[in-house]
């Protein structure tokens, strides 16, 4: 149990601090299948690989002008020790542009391709791989379907479909489980994902939460739930001007329609955007959204729209969506099946908003008698105010103010500290 509850810490707190990184003496073949346009890919070698090919001396700081003399003959090499067959015949590498990437270990060049004869996808590719096997017989080739939209594929980083060794350089890799179905479900999840990982996203709903088990007595608005002017003896009032509500259904109920609200309105912006009828350049965009946190948080302490907090939720949901558009941009989204797309991608969005709902809701539910929950109320919601206008400052001036990067330290200490590292 101790170790169950190391790892769901781990998890929570530093897990966003972690990045995806390669690991050394291992070379990757992405590929992306397309029903219109074919398959496309990249090689990614790191620095130390590099090396053995070119007998150069670069390290992990290497910059792309120190690597761009030799591309052109790391793309001959790879040429040389890569195949790709199926029953239409050979398919061809033919390059496009090489990239520079920095992860954790260091510097990774990404020579992108795009296999010839590929337009109609064959049920299965015949690879052969045998890069750097040469230079050193203890290094893996692996080789990973980053994206198939009908095969449920969004974005994959971690998941090996093939791997290479010395002994074992020719595999062959199915693309026949397709489904829309499979695709439709995997955007579902990528919504999901995208909401739990979106920091700005969840604490504009923690200050849309905040509020829902409690009300304010003087707020002529308010009303019991069989739709009358509540009856509450003032000296039963919690501190503060706050009472709280009395039934758990009607409070979880709003709460879900406000943040409903949310919903609808980042996905007329989602769909707007990504269909490219309306875009707003992302660092206004990404600005807007880090001070929604603190408008939704200012209307906790002095209410804006009183009664209705659902104007807030749905007029900052715009912005939001337009957020979720450059998420969808990231995952190299095209025009196929792109309605399926953002339909499932919203669904899941608010599948995971309501898990979060779910999650937070019954305990401030159960806070919401106590004394000290109004208080929780107000400071909670300036310390969301204080984080808003930080990340808004950040954003706006494109400035990096080192307070996270001085949590994120902190934070790995920590985790030493506990063990989790």
């Amino acid at each position: 149990m101790a170790n169950f509850l190391k790892v769901f810490v781990f998890l929570l707190l530093f897990a966003p601090l972690t990045s995806y990184g390669h690991k050394p003496n291992q070379s990757y073949i992405y590929l992306r299948v397309y029903e219109k346009d074919g398959i496309e890919g990249r090689f990614e070698i790191n620095y130390v690989d590099i090396n053995k090919i070119l007998g150069t001396n670069f390290d992990k700081k290497a910059s792309y002008s120190e690597y761009e003399p030799y591309i052109e003959q790391l793309q001959k090499y790879f040429l040389l020790h890569t195949s790709f067959n199926s029953t239409y015949g050979d398919h061809k590498i033919s390059y496009t542009d090489a990239v520079k990437h920095d992860v954790g270990l260091g510097s990774f060049l990404k020579l992108n391709f795009k296999l010839q004869n590929s337009l109609k996808v064959p049920d299965e590719l015949e690879v052969e791989y045998s890069g750097i096997f040469e230079k050193d017989d203890t290094h893996r080739g692996f080789l990973l379907i980053e994206y198939n939209w009908k095969g449920g594929v969004i974005n994959n980083e971690a998941m090996i479909s093939l791997s290479f060794t010395p002994n074992d350089t020719k595999e062959t890799l199915s693309l026949t489980e397709t489904s829309v179905w499979n695709g439709f479900i995997a955007m579902i999840q990528q919504g999901v994902w995208h909401i739990w990982i979106g920091l700005d996203h969840i604490l504009f709903l923690l200050a849309l939460i905040l509020p829902s088990v409690v009300r304010r007595w003087n707020d002529p608005s308010v009303q019991n739930y069989n739709g009358s002017k509540m009856d509450v003896d003032k000296s039963s009032f919690i501190t503060w001007d706050w009472f709280p509500v009395e039934k758990f259904k009607p409070a979880f109920l709003y709460i879900v329609k406000v943040v409903t609200f949310f919903t609808i309105a980042h996905t007329i912006t989602l769909s707007l955007a990504s269909l490219q009828i309306i875009n707003l350049p992302s660092r206004f965009v990404e600005s807007i959204i880090a001070l929604s946190i603190g408008l939704a948080a200012y209307h906790n302490i002095r209410p804006i729209f009183k009664g209705r907090d659902w104007i807030i939720a749905f007029v900052f949901g715009l912005f939001h969506g337009f957020g979720f558009a450059s998420v969808l941009s990231d995952l190299g989204l095209t025009s196929e099946f792109l309605t399926l797309s953002l339909l499932g991608f919203n669904i899941g969005v608010e599948l995971g908003q309501l898990v979060i709902i779910f999650m937070i809701f019954p305990i401030l539910f159960f806070m919401r008698k106590l004394k000290l929950y109004p208080k929780v109320l107000v400071y909670g919601s300036i310390l969301l105010i204080i984080i808003s206008l930080y990340w808004f400052v950040e954003r706006a001036f494109d400035v990096n103010l080192l307070v996270e990067d001085y949590l994120r330290k902190e934070g790995f200490k920590l985790a030493q500290f506990l063990g989790l590292r």
